[in-house]
């Protein structure tokens, strides 16, 4: 008798996974979402660099602006008109006799405002009320609260010192240019234009004319400035080379004189 076994065989379960195709598929995608999400957030970076940029330079703008408006705009005050005038203020280095401004022209000739760096001067006082710790005057570009001071003749001086570094851009001076402190950097040129009255000098406030300082040719320029125009220029941080954004910006301010400087009264 012939015995026969019989083997079953069992099917064995499919084993799951991916192929190297659909791996390969899968890293793809995720590169892809991946560097999409890097330029992302690099642009939201460079966003915000650019921005602070720009609230840095606006913030420059406006205290160099607000600093040299506060000198000049009390320009020529005297503490005591009734008791003197700012005819009795003496030439002194530029200042004619009794002029509440003066200034240096460079360089020579006219040329544009963003390569001028001119320099001006103001005079005036301030009067510390009796019994009272305060009286008159601006805040100095150095930060003193003249207001607080006693009564005296102040001479404020602005330049510029183009190039890079913290020691150079816009100078300020309170002791009629002795000793300057940089207050701003990044600036490159500094215009100023003195508003004067040459039609009729002395008549009236009008102004028929802005001169640069070398243009200041006579003693009724001096007494008739009743506004000066300032044009400063600041680097721009968002230059480069052979991109869209120039590399010099100009900002401009007209200032009025609230006492007419110079004028005897």
């Amino acid at each position: 008798m012939i015995t026969q076994s019989r083997h079953r065989t069992h099917a064995r379960p499919a084993q799951g996974g991916f192929t190297l195709v659909e791996l390969m598929v899968t890293v793809g995608i995720a590169l892809f979402l991946l560097g999409g999400l890097v330029t992302i957030m690099q642009n939201v970076r460079q966003a915000n660099l650019t921005q602070g940029y720009l609230n840095s330079l606006l913030d420059e703008q406006r205290f160099a602006l607000t600093v040299m408006a506060d000198a000049i705009q009390v320009g020529g005050y005297i503490a005591d008109p009734l008791g003197t005038t700012s005819s009795t203020w003496p030439a002194i280095g530029l200042f004619p006799q009794g002029a509440a401004f003066a200034g240096q022209h460079s360089p020579a000739g006219v040329v544009p405002d963003s390569t001028a760096t001119d320099t001006i001067f103001i005079r005036f006082q301030t009067v510390l009320a009796a019994g009272s710790p305060y009286g008159t005057g601006p805040i100095l570009c150095n930060g003193t609260d003249s207001s607080t001071l006693a009564a005296a003749t102040y001479t404020i001086g602005f330049r510029v010192v183009p190039g890079p570094g913290p020691t150079n851009g816009l100078q300020c001076s309170v002791d009629g240019g002795n000793s300057w402190v940089t207050i701003v950097p990044g600036v490159q040129a500094l215009a100023i234009y003195y508003g004067v009255n040459r039609g009729s000098p002395g008549a009236d406030y009008n102004i028929d004319t802005y001169v640069t300082a070398d243009n200041l040719v006579n003693p009724n320029d001096f007494l008739t400035i009743s506004a000066v125009r300032i044009a400063i220029t600041f680097l721009n941080p968002l230059y480069v080379a052979g991109g869209p954004q120039p590399q010099l910006i100009t900002v401009e301010r007209v200032v009025q004189v609230m006492n007419r400087a110079g004028v005897v009264t």
